[in-house]
């Protein structure tokens, strides 16, 4: 059911509503930033009735709630905090793989379970939201926000973002292991010019609509209470003022009826960085009428609310409605009742968490090249492991943690437990019976503590190196996008002195996105992408290398080879002449999909029904272990009135196969799989051929074909 057609809800939303004054609307709508603003100023907003605080932890929430709940109203204070990957900014939670090495499971069950265990240790720390789902597309890798999104695909965002969503919010929103979850950033936001944060995007609203919308709308069918709106814009108008975005197309044509809230102080920035508003009145006017409901961090709103109603320009109408989408979710999580959320005591890193975070890990590393070198067998007695990501959990945890996110204590020691790939080999190993020798090599950014030549003495008769290379988080996030995505300092130096060493070299890429890493994959033994792995990831690494788990990620997103090869996305537009740079060739370095395992699989026997739109192929376990294989259904509509993709994704499905085992999968095509935009931003079907396309990547060579003629 529609929440507004709730009516037990809807009359205590209402009855609420017309008790409040002008002051109290604009307050409700105000998300204030406590750890930005002085402490006694927090509590003036407080008892001013301020709807929403973000980024408070324990005592200080519970004193906020205390004054909200003692106002004339008693309206609870909504708290939210930005839990990506866990509920990391608390030092004592379980930091789980980033959304990009999360998206490498390509296993929504998994996914669902981090938004439920990252619900149930934010209830537990007494707030209510998160600011995540990420559901931008990663299609431009120069972008520092590439490592919070779940790649570069539309539907596999959609699938993912559903599943962590459900995770979130679980059955009812009053749950009290149940957080708000939030759909961000609406919409385009990573597809900026350059791949410059929060810039304007190169995009039409049929493009917007084609690409950038389905995984909002399967947000949307999920339940999503809460949707933030992007920093940049659209054709030159922000989207933060955009009325067809929040309005027609958000909540009219999609159906969206939680409440939006603004990204960080963008009605400010309508005035000091996208200059389309000449004061904060003008701003504020243009966000409230967009249909922006909480406003985050600009508290010069408040003020300019109250003063366009009471001079005619701004209709109170815009702020009871704003109001009323707030109300509706607070009734809806049963904050009145309960004001703060229990969650489960003591569940902070416990060992069923740590256990979850570990199995996505597990599931997230990905198999890219492998000449036979892995799993490390009876001849390897002696490794060395090289590189500067090795030991650091810093590099390894990523952004947004309570020691890696610029708003957080960066001087602070992380805290146990956590394992790195240098701890995870060394526990592995030693009960092998394998020696484990170990040197840093170089730093990523600082070159103080470069030593290559130690790190040729440490590898020097060694059967094997394993070598972990990447970038740390001041090279990813808010504001921290890459001209060069190349191995920064002396990485690619340290790789060629080891080289000189004819010793089989087994690369891991710890980052926060794909690198560009042509020479050092194309000179290595193996390579394997681990990206932000959370506080496990390094023993799902160390597992993975000596086949204790046979590895099952797939590639969310493509590498390229070089910067000036960027985008390199799977489902792009026909029509390059040539197809290729003269310098370059057209593909990837690693493509969309792509993921090697220690068995084998084959597919047969594909099948199209035209009548029921049913795809069916046999998946067949080749090799001599069980493993998984993550079969990927791709189309193609070979003539259309638009440009359409190449090919694009519209079903997956992960299976696990024992050695030998065969397994018939069917997949069941909807008729708005086959759809497309048009001009005039309506969504049809063009009756006739589609190309259906089977397999284990998005690479041609790895798919089995067939045509089907659609009505």
């Amino acid at each position: 059911m529609n929440r507004s057609q709730n009516t037990e809800l809807e009359t205590r939303v209402e009855s609420l509503l017309s008790q409040m004054t002008l002051e109290e609307k604009a307050a409700q709508m105000m998300q204030i930033p406590f750890s930005y603003v002085p402490r006694e100023e927090a509590l003036r907003w407080a008892r001013l009735g301020a709807g929403s605080f973000l980024h408070v932890l324990g005592d200080d929430a519970r004193e906020l709630q205390q004054i909200a709940l003692g106002t004339r109203l008693g309206i609870p204070v909504l708290f939210g905090i930005d839990a990506i990957h866990g509920h990391a900014l608390n030092d004592h939670a379980t930091v789980f793989p980033s959304q990009l090495a999360a998206a490498c499971s390509w296993n929504p069950e998994l996914v669902e379970q981090m938004g439920r265990v990252t619900a149930r240790e934010v209830a537990t720390d007494g707030l209510h939201w998160t600011f995540s789902p990420v559901l931008c597309l990663a299609r431009d890798t120069r972008w520092g926000r590439v490592n919070e999104t779940f790649g570069e695909d539309p539907y596999l965002t959609g699938e993912l973002g559903a599943a962590i969503i459900r995770g979130y919010q679980g059955d009812r929103l009053d749950g009290e292991e149940s957080i708000t979850a939030c759909a961000k950033h609406y919409i385009g936001y990573g597809e900026a010019v350059g791949g410059r944060d929060a810039c304007d995007t190169e995009m039409t609203y049929r493009k917007l609509r084609e690409v950038f919308l389905p995984p909002f709308k399967r947000a949307v069918e999920a339940g999503v209470a809460t949707v933030m709106t992007a920093y940049g814009s659209i054709d030159g108008s922000p989207f933060t003022a955009s009325e067809k975005s929040l309005k027609t197309i958000l909540r009219d044509e999609l159906g969206f009826d939680g409440f939006v809230v603004t990204d960080w102080d963008n009605v400010t920035s309508l005035v000091i960085r996208q200059f389309v508003a000449e004061n904060m009145d003008e701003a504020s006017l243009l966000a409230a009428n967009a249909g922006n409901d909480m406003i985050m961090t600009t508290e010069a709103f408040y003020d300019s609310a109250i003063r366009l109603v009471r001079t005619g320009r701004m209709d109170e109408r815009i702020l009871d409605a704003a109001v009323r989408n707030i109300l509706r979710i607070k009734f809806e999580m049963g904050l009145f009742e309960r004001p703060e959320k229990r969650g489960k005591p003591g569940c902070f890193a416990c060992a069923e968490h740590l256990e979850a975070s570990l199995t996505l890990a597990r599931e997230s590393i990905t198999l890219l090249k492998n000449d036979g070198v892995l799993p490390f067998g009876a001849g390897v007695r002696r490794i060395a492991v090289i590189g500067p990501n090795a030991d650091d959990i810093r590099a390894q945890y990523g952004d947004w943690t309570y020691f890696t996110h610029p708003a957080a204590n960066r001087r602070q020691e992380p805290v146990r437990p956590y394992t790195t790939v240098l701890e995870g080999i060394r526990a592995v190993a030693g009960e092998q019976g394998v020696a484990v020798s170990y040197s840093r090599g170089c730093g990523v950014l600082d070159s103080t503590a470069d030593d290559l030549d130690g790190a040729l003495e440490v590898a020097r008769g060694c059967d094997a190196i394993v070598l972990v290379v990447g970038d740390v988080p001041e090279q990813a996030g808010e504001t921290k996008d890459r001209a060069d995505l190349a191995l920064s300092g002396r990485q690619e130096a340290l790789f060629e002195r080891l080289k000189t060493l004819s010793i089989p070299i087994v690369t891991i890429l710890v980052a926060s996105k794909p690198l560009c890493v042509s020479h050092v994959v194309e000179g290595s033994s193996a390579f394997l992408a681990a990206f932000n792995g959370g506080m496990l990831g390094g023993q799902a690494v160390a597992e993975a290398l000596f086949g204790r788990i046979n590895p099952s990620g797939k590639l969310p997103i493509s590498f390229p080879r070089h910067s000036g090869q960027i985008p390199v996305y799977y489902n792009q537009l026909p029509g390059w002449h040539g197809d290729k740079y003269v310098d370059l060739p057209q593909t990837p370095l690693f493509a969309f999909g792509e993921g090697l395992s220690y068995t084998s699989f084959a597919y047969s026997n594909l099948r199209l029904d035209a009548d029921t739109r049913a795809v069916s192929v046999s998946l067949q376990n080749t090799g001599g272990q069980a493993g998984a294989e993550t079969v990927q259904v791709y189309l193609r509509d070979r003539v259309s009135s638009v440009l359409t993709p190449v090919k694009r994704l519209v079903a997956f499905e992960k299976v696990w196969l024992a050695a030998g085992e065969t397994r018939e999968l069917v997949f069941s095509l909807t008729r708005e799989d086959f759809s497309l935009v048009l001009p005039n931003e309506r969504r049809v079907v063009e009756p006739g051929e589609f190309v259906i396309f089977v397999g284990g990547s998005s690479k041609d060579e790895d798919l089995l074909s067939g045509t089907i003629f659609v009505e």
